[in-house]
């Protein structure tokens, strides 16, 4: 053996949660990473544990996300939304019985959601149980995140950026049984002096984009191939361009692949109105369903995709697995002549790359690590934990302040579609301290009203509001949430402050934006 290949998949969404409709568009984004991105990822995880395949990999499941995935309203409404595809998949067998064309991504698809409702029911709604049973068994290792993805050297105050940690770490304990020992900083946004916090919070690693590490005091002996120490102790893994590009890229990517499933075509639109109306919101708006019969083809027109052929996507996952795999050994030969220990190939994605974006994705981790598995003895699959309990010397820098957004560092989430929200974050910030320290023993509904004061913070400080007006997609929503927080925010700072608390008022806050539930507001002091 002479390297290894850790394998990094952050899994987030922004907390989206609106039990005043009876269904919500960007709900959607919840419902379908569950069943293209989540389930079937950890179908394959069971399935390799099953096979006995050694791997490993770590997992961020970001404090947002886990507190919508343990959700009954969100669970409920998922599972009635499940069974609707089934119902679809079926009819859409029914319709294609006598189509050589459409019938076997027809079939695909009715497979696909059954075995989405096995694994369902199997964990009784809650699948955090099945991604815990994999990190008990030291497959998986779960990190945290920023209690909500928010970004840390954007925060002016240094008592918020600990909130978002000690907050995070807290709600991994009740999820997951025990503290996080890794976490993905949102963005990978990182600042000198930081880690500090990671360190008073027991974290052991991070993650970071290749040039926080490579553009560090002093510059790492092994470049981004081994971690580094930052001054608190703390170790940094950063990423590997090569890997990254081999998957993310648009141009030479994986998923870019003629073969593959098109994302952009949808029964939603294809089909006549009145068949696919049943499996729409109740505005009766024609919208994504999930199930497309079309392939990337190339670049044509949405109109001349060609049809998918589901083997074709599969036998193309287990080449494009193994090209990547060859590229690894050849890779890790070429560094071991100039490394004294084994070198660490980080590869860090998004999880919703793969099953939702790329909808293949999972299945090419399935055969990446079976041929890892049984095809060679070059590379073998670690966590960073593994890694540093195998190699506990290393080099100490302090990292470069750096982010994995366009251009390497904060402009994405600053910047002129965005920067006036950074004024009232700040202040609110400052009265959220103010408050904790003004109220330090409180109990009954001023404990309440201080609590709920945290989430609305909590929640107008995440990073996907700012990411969301840069883009320039769901801008609407992204401005409505931030601005709600904050005002939501600042109603509870008058009523609380004037001692003047309206229950009913703070009930409804508790009910809707009901993230968080064992949250401490004094992780401000």
């Amino acid at each position: 053996m002479v390297g290894y290949w850790c394998l990094q998949l952050h899994a987030h969404l922004p907390f989206v949660r609106h039990p005043e409709y009876p269904d919500f568009l960007e709900e959607d984004w919840f419902y379908e990473a569950v069943s293209e991105t989540y389930l079937p990822l950890l179908s394959v995880f069971e399935k390799l544990l099953e096979d006995g395949v050694d791997f490993a990999l770590t997992m961020t499941i970001t404090p947002s996300l886990a507190n919508m995935l343990a959700d009954s309203l969100l669970q409920s409404r998922y599972y009635q939304r499940l069974n609707k595809h089934i119902e679809f998949a079926k009819k859409e067998l029914e319709r294609l019985k006598t189509d050589n064309e459409f019938f076997a991504s027809a079939k695909m698809y009715d497979e696909h959601f059954k075995i989405c409702k096995r694994i369902w029911e199997k964990y009784s709604g809650n699948i955090l149980t099945g991604f815990k049973k994999l990190q008990d068994l030291g497959k998986l290792e779960i990190i945290t995140c920023c209690a909500t993805h928010g970004f840390l050297p954007l925060m002016s105050n240094e008592s918020a950026q600990n909130a978002q940690i000690r907050i995070a770490c807290d709600d991994y304990e009740r999820h997951f049984g025990r503290r996080p020992r890794g976490i993905w900083l949102s963005e990978c946004a990182f600042w000198p002096g930081i880690d500090r916090f990671l360190k008073e919070a027991g974290i052991r690693f991070f993650f970071l984009e290749s040039h926080g590490v490579m553009y560090g005091t002093p510059r790492p002996k092994y470049g981004v191939f081994a971690p580094v120490y930052c001054p608190s102790g703390v170790a940094a893994f950063a990423r590997d361009t090569e890997t990254a590009h081999q998957v993310w890229s648009a141009e030479i990517g994986y998923p870019g692949d003629p073969v593959y499933r098109e994302f952009y075509r949808d029964l939603g639109y294809d089909l006549d109105y009145d068949y696919v109306k049943p499996y729409l919101h109740s505005d009766g708006v024609r919208r994504n369903t999930g199930i497309k019969y079309h392939r990337i083809t190339g670049k044509v027109a949405l109109s001349d995709k060609q049809p998918y052929v589901p083997q074709w996507a599969q036998d193309k996952a287990a080449e494009h697995a193994g090209n990547f795999l060859f590229n690894r050994t050849k890779q890790v030969e070429f560094l071991s002549a100039y490394m004294e220990k084994a070198p660490a190939i980080v590869s860090m994605y998004d999880a919703e790359l793969f099953g939702h974006w790329w909808f293949e994705g999972p299945k090419f981790i399935d055969y990446l690590f079976r041929k890892m598995h049984y095809d060679q003895d070059i590379i073998k699959p670690i966590t960073p934990i593994q890694y540093l309990d195998k190699f506990p010397v290393n080099q100490i820098i302090t990292p470069a302040a750096s982010s994995w957004g366009a251009e390497g560092y904060y402009k994405v989430w600053l910047n002129n579609s965005n920067d006036y929200i950074y004024r009232h974050l700040h202040k609110i910030q400052e009265k959220m301290v103010e408050l904790a320290r003004k109220f330090i023993n409180a109990g009954g509904d001023l404990r309440r009203a201080l609590n709920q004061a945290a989430r609305e913070l909590l929640l107008a400080q995440s990073s996907d509001w700012s990411f969301i007006m840069t883009t320039g997609t769901m801008v609407e929503y992204a401005h409505k949430r931030t601005k709600e927080h904050i005002l939501n925010f600042n109603a509870l700072f008058s009523q609380i402050m004037n001692n003047g608390i309206d229950v009913n008022y703070l009930g409804s806050l508790e009910n809707k934006n009901n993230i968080f539930p064992n949250i401490d507001y004094k992780a401000y002091l």
